[in-house]
């Protein structure tokens, strides 16, 4: 509760509008800027970040160092949301020309299988009528089994 009061004393009144300013940044939810975006994507930018972040512990209110580690999760979040789309739209295909190399893959020789299977006579030819078998099917020894259409 200390450090809560002593944040609205007079000498700490630029800590108390620093506060201010970030709760207004964390609410207001704005994009950073490209260039924002990218320093902060950056391993030098995270560092830097960082190092701020355990200054403002050591040097300033608890309260505006927790609430500057959230505002600094939260830039993160967003540039990482930001500036992927200049990236992905550079390397990563769009969703015509993934279609369009999968189907120029896709394109076989008409082959020696596909011939014969086309000239093969259909196994079942429903225009001619059917006629009885003229053989007579044999049961083989059912070695004590039953027979499949038994009702026992």
């Amino acid at each position: 509760m200390n450090s809560f009061s002593s944040l609205f004393t007079k000498e700490n009144t630029g800590q108390l509008i620093l506060a201010v300013l970030l709760i207004i940044y964390l609410v207001i939810g704005q994009k950073p800027p490209t260039s924002v975006a990218q320093f902060t994507n950056s391993m030098v930018g995270k560092i830097l970040l960082f190092l701020i972040v355990i200054y403002m512990f050591i040097h300033s209110n608890p309260i505006l160092a927790v609430l500057f580690l959230f505002v600094v999760f939260d830039l993160m979040r967003r540039s990482a949301n930001s500036s992927n789309t200049k990236s992905s739209k550079k390397y990563i295909p769009s969703e015509t020309k993934k279609s369009s190399q999968l189907t120029a893959l896709n394109q076989f020789p008409y082959t020696l299988e596909q011939e014969v299977v086309k000239k093969m006579a259909p196994l079942v030819n429903n225009s001619y009528p059917v006629n009885k078998a003229t053989y007579k099917p044999v049961v083989n020894n059912l070695y004590d089994a039953s027979p499949i259409d038994s009702s026992n």
